[in-house]
């Protein structure tokens, strides 16, 4: 008996394959982008030297999360040091008494109501700010507010305090035939009861060069702007006070001194002017009678 043929094998349209494509054939791996490294052989090296950068989130960044700021650049000029603040220290050792002295008053209250002023305190410096005189008064007037929030005197510095008529007498005599130093100047004569000739005062709150708008202004005010120093912070200090008061004067001296030579000089003039006025207009005047020799 012959042997039966074996059947046909099924057309791809039978069993719906599509005839491109191959079952046993394998697919092509894609190509791989090159990286920079097979672009260039020194990228490897450059990205290695390059600082890294934090992978990005799909959070996004915080504020917290910023990071060091950047160094400075180089070229970037240092900011400027802070002003060091200035202290009014004497300039010398010499404790002697000078040409000009300073001289500075802290006062009490006095009165039924303590509205009334007395001298608690007074102080002389010489031109190199050394204190020659330093002295607390006992008032002759009882002690009504002893103004400590200012005057920086308390109850117990009136223990050792000294007469007013004996510290009247030693301050007279330490600034007599001297230049006098100080700021408003006829506050602190007033309270010692003393005079001083004007051509030997030197007020710092009359000097015009000194004045704003033709008005006075506060010895704080002159020793930040003159001296660039912080004085009268809380309580005041005399000494400190009749310091500052010294070295505007020596900062300003040779000026200083010069207007006033110019100022007594007019004075004189205006004088002697007003002296001679009288005796020549009595000569053309004719209800003045002459006298014949």
């Amino acid at each position: 008996m012959a042997a039966e043929a074996a059947p046909p094998p099924p057309s791809p349209s039978a069993t719906g394959a599509n005839p491109s494509r191959n079952p046993k054939r394998k697919r092509k791996p894609k190509p791989k982008a090159a990286g920079p490294s097979a672009l260039n052989p020194n990228w490897a090296q450059l990205q290695s030297k390059l600082p890294q950068r934090p992978a990005a989130t799909h959070l996004g960044k915080r504020k917290h999360d910023a990071g060091p700021p950047p160094p400075p650049h180089e070229s970037a000029e240092p900011a400027p040091p802070a002003e060091a603040e200035v202290k009014l220290e004497p300039t010398s050792d010499d404790a002697s008494l000078t040409k000009a002295v300073a001289i500075d008053c802290e006062m009490v209250g006095v009165g039924s109501d303590g509205s009334k002023s007395a001298l608690g305190r007074v102080t002389l410096v010489n031109s190199f700010g050394n204190v020659v005189y330093d002295e607390y008064v006992r008032t002759v007037e009882r002690i009504v507010d002893y103004r400590t929030r200012i005057s920086g005197i308390r109850p117990k510095h009136m223990n050792k305090a000294k007469e007013f008529w004996v510290v009247q007498k030693e301050v007279a005599e330490l600034i007599k035939g001297r230049i006098l130093v100080g700021h408003a100047l006829h506050n602190d004569l007033k309270v010692l009861l003393l005079s001083h000739p004007k051509k030997d005062v030197r007020d710092t709150s009359e000097y015009e060069i000194f004045r704003r708008e033709r008005k006075r202004r506060s010895l704080r005010d002159l020793a930040a702007e003159v001296l660039g120093a912080k004085i009268q912070q809380n309580e005041h200090c005399p000494i400190e006070d009749a310091r500052a008061a010294m070295f505007i004067y020596n900062k300003h001296k040779k000026a200083w001194e010069k207007s006033m030579k110019e100022q007594f000089r007019f004075k004189k003039k205006l004088k002697k002017r007003g002296k001679k006025k009288p005796a020549e207009s009595n000569v053309n005047d004719p209800n003045v009678p002459t006298v014949l020799l």
